[in-house]
């Protein structure tokens, strides 16, 4: 037993070490990433005297993080509130799009005659700018936050059109010819064979929708007002608030990235399942 025990120790280490090791490789590239941008902004800031340099820029981010949820009126509430109001107009109009998205695109993928119908007029109306589609918006709904969320919905629903309907006409036709011999319905067809298919496909519409739909919000809320990151950035940049705006940078670019990054990882775990 105990010429036993100083190998499985020796083991134990190995392997504690090789986990170390990845887990330093894998965090190198981005600390040498973030540390090359901290440097070129550096220098920025000190060749341009308007660009505020980062050690006092993440001081101002701290201090406006400490009390995120302050309410002195509707113009002058804290980061935090404007964070959830972006994500609630984000969340809401992403939802909008894959309840209606989703489904038509298994139609489109499944029905040809839908397909000969619909595509005509996805490709028609996919490259229009979603910012296009906001007065109408304003027009329709007499609001901001609706046409915020009209907008969102409208640049949210094609990506997840096109890859779900992708996905269901690369379902393999042998799988369908068994489905047919053995009779099943079309409820079991879509449970046991589409819907497992289509996954991946689908998971991939809706990391492209999510993206999308954060980097529309920002940009319809500096023409809608209200509160917001959007609308924050703007009213900062009205006031000449330079810090403030790269703090608004900053903060769109770490939500966007911790969006996409969860829906990545989601992804990937619906590759994994499905191999």
């Amino acid at each position: 037993m105990n010429a036993v025990t100083p190998a499985i120790r020796l083991t134990s280490r190995k392997n504690w070490s090789s986990v170390l090791g990845r887990l330093v490789g894998a965090s190198a590239g981005p600390i040498v990433g973030f540390a090359l941008l901290l440097v070129i902004w550096k220098i920025i800031s000190m060749r341009i005297g308007d660009i505020p340099p980062p050690e006092s820029t993440l001081l101002a981010a701290f201090n406006l993080f400490k009390d995120p949820f302050y309410d002195n009126g509707p113009n002058d509430v804290g980061i935090g509130w404007n964070i959830l109001a972006s994500l609630s107009r984000v969340a809401i109009g992403f939802l909008l799009a894959a309840f209606v998205g989703i489904p038509i695109g298994f139609l489109i993928g499944r029905v040809p005659v839908v397909n000969a119908i619909c595509s005509p007029v996805i490709n028609l109306l996919r490259p229009i700018s979603p910012l296009a589609w906001l007065p109408l918006g304003l027009l329709l709904f007499k609001a901001s936050d609706p046409a915020a969320i009209w907008a969102i919905f409208i640049c949210s629903i094609w990506p997840m059109i096109i890859n779900t309907a992708d996905g269901v006409k690369r379902v393999p036709q042998d799988y369908l010819n068994v489905a047919r011999v053995l009779n099943l319905s079309e409820r079991k067809i879509f449970t046991r064979i589409l819907l497992p298919s289509v996954l991946p496909y689908m998971m991939t519409g809706v990391r492209l929708s999510i993206g999308t739909a954060w980097l529309v919000i920002v940009a319809a809320e500096m023409l809608t007002g209200g509160t917001g990151l959007g609308f924050w950035l703007w009213d900062e940049w009205n006031n000449l608030n330079v810090q403030n705006i790269l703090i608004a940078v900053l903060v769109i670019g770490v939500i966007g990235l911790i969006l996409d990054l969860g829906l990545l990882a989601l992804a990937r775990r619906f590759h994994h399942s499905e191999a």
